[in-house]
Order: structure tokens, then C-alpha cells, then sequence
């Protein structure tokens, strides 16, 4: 619906492997997750997907779902379009302006920032690594990490194109890894789920790259993927905000009725914010939404 409202190409599709162990929740998950919602796809041994896609060295103790309609949003672009269309539906952007606090007051919400201060009948908190800082209620759940992402110079980039390298996900001893065909940047993208365990204060974050972190991208890439592990083109910083089951975190502050929160999306939430917008607006409005969202209760982390 954006890509024909925007008139502008936002997914990428190139198939997707998952992969691990054939009795890992990692594999098993994807396919149960198919299975129960219609997706079609392949099991794939470790020699199939070599052969299939060159640029993979997978081994033997590998099994894959593929999924041939998989692929990528270009999420800068994606962002973009989605400010336009909320502008042009009336919404007023704040750009570069640094929320301080929000105080409920009766039934109304004020909200002080570096610029200003303003009242409103309700307020949606989608702040990222911030959220544990704006919502105290969630800071022991939400919790920031420092992530790092690599792009290699691939020695063969035609095994490396979107239209011969299907994004991935693969549980290995090493750890949980996920990587990209080259597109904007000419390289093979590579990142590592929780990369080296370090929680952060967002504001404090190490943004900077050092050798540690490129040795850990290196080392997985040079096993499963040699012919991507050429030069490094960039290594880059950001973070995931992590529950302790990796499902996000979505309702309406409890004391608090006309505040409403989304947070904790550990890595893999940006594919869901058209969807997860449709439940902030739904909550903002009614205090309920017509989407199952119990999976992601505030309080489910209680004792």
C-alpha cells in the first residue's frame, strides 16, 4: 500500500534462508511459522542452497526454509514515505527535537521537549533505546544494546546481487547471524544478533568500531560465506532494544490510560511498523485494538 501510495519501490525481493540445526527453534520456528500461516516454501540441505546460491558455504549439519517471495525493505526510504503520507494526512512533523519528560495531567498528557512544551489529550511513546528513559515502567524489560553491522567487499560480486543472493538468518555455534545481498552500499551486509552482549545507555553508546567487532563479522563470513570476505567497506553502530523473549512490547500505561507504548522490538521490528502503526493509532483512539496483541502485554514480565 505505501510502495503504491508512495509510487516508489520500498521491498526488495531476493528469497530468504533460514537456517540451523534441524531440530533448532531457529529452523523449526520458520517452519512452523509457515506452515500455520499458508507461506509456501522449500526445506533445503546445506549442498542444495550451495548449489542453488554460489555465494553460500553452508555445511552439512545445516538445514534451510526458503522462502522464494523473501527479500528487504529499504527502510530510509521506507521512513520517508511514511512521513510524507502522515504529513499529507494533516500531521505535524517535529524534526531533531529532544523529548526531556511527559507528565499526565488528569485526563491529558504534557510533553516538554528542548523547544517547547505541549498538552494533548493523548500520547503514543515509540522512542527506541529512549523507551526505558520515557516509560520507567518498562525499563527493566526494554533494554538498549550496542550492535554492529559490517559490509565486505565480496571477490565475486555477481554471486552477491539481490537477484542471486537470498537474505538470510542462521543459527550456528558462533551465534545468530543475518546478512544482506550487495544494494547501496557494494557490499555484502552482515550483522550479529546481540553482537558482543553489551548493554548501553543510549545517550553513552561506544559508537565507534573497533577490531573485536569486525573480527567477529570476519570470522562467521570467512566460514560460511569466503567469497564476500574481501574488504571491509564500513562497519557501523546502532542498537536493539531487547526483551527477555525478543517479542515487542504494546498496550496502554495501566495508570496511565491516554499514554500508550510500543517498545522492545530486539532487532526485528522495522518490518512491522505499518502494522504496528495501525495498533498505536487503534490504542490512541479507543484504548483497544482489533489486532492480537497479547503476546506483547506490558505487564507480562511481572512477578
Amino acid at each position: 500500500q505505501l510502495e503504491d501510495a508512495a509510487g516508489e519501490k520500498l521491498v526488495v525481493t531476493t528469497g530468504s534462508v533460514r537456517a540451523g540445526p534441524p531440530d533448532s527453534r531457529y529452523f523449526l520456528g520458520a517452519k512452523e511459522a509457515c506452515d500455520r500461516h499458508d507461506i509456501p516454501y522449500e526445506i533445503l540441505t546445506s549442498s542444495e542452497v550451495n548449489k542453488r546460491f554460489p555465494g553460500y558455504r553452508f555445511p552439512e549439519e545445516v538445514t534451510s526454509v526458503y522462502q522464494a517471495d523473501g527479500g528487504f525493505l529499504l527502510p530510509e526510504r521506507c521512513i520517508v514515505c511514511h512521513v510524507q503520507a502522515a504529513e499529507e494526512a494533516g500531521a505535524e512533523i517535529h524534526s531533531l527535537e529532544t523529548v526531556l519528560d511527559w507528565e499526565a495531567q488528569g485526563e491529558d498528557v504534557r510533553v516538554r521537549t528542548d523547544r517547547d512544551t505541549y498538552t494533548a489529550g493523548r500520547l503514543v511513546v515509540t522512542a527506541g533505546a529512549w523507551a526505558a528513559k520515557m516509560v520507567p515502567q518498562v525499563a527493566t524489560c526494554a533494554v538498549p544494546e550496542r550492535q554492529v553491522l559490517g559490509w565486505f567487499q565480496p571477490t565475486r560480486p555477481e554471486l552477491f546481487r539481490p537477484e542471486t543472493f537470498p537474505v538470510f538468518g542462521i543459527s550456528t555455534e558462533e551465534g545468530r547471524f543475518y546478512g544482506f545481498p550487495a544494494y547501496s552500499i557494494p557490499g555484502f551486509k552482515i550483522g550479529r544478533s546481540h553482537h558482543l552482549l553489551q548493554q548501553v545507555d543510549p545517550d553513552l553508546m561506544d559508537r565507534d568500531v573497533h577490531a573485536e567487532d569486525e573480527a567477529v563479522l570476519r570470522g562467521f563470513t570467512s566460514r560460511y560465506f569466503p567469497l564476500a570476505a574481501g574488504p571491509a567497506l564500513t562497519l557501523k553502530t546502532c542498537m536493539y532494544t531487547n526483551t527477555p523473549d525478543e517479542h515487542f512490547l504494546i498496550g496502554v500505561l495501566p495508570d496511565h490510560p491516554q499514554v500508550s507504548v510500543a517498545a522492545g522490538f530486539s532487532g526485528h521490528g522495522f518490518k512491522f511498523a505499518s502494522v504496528i502503526g495501525e495498533i498505536m493509532a487503534d490504542l490512541a483512539q479507543n484504548g483497544e485494538t482489533a489486532h492480537d496483541i497479547g503476546l506483547f502485554r506490558l505487564d507480562r514480565f511481572s512477578a
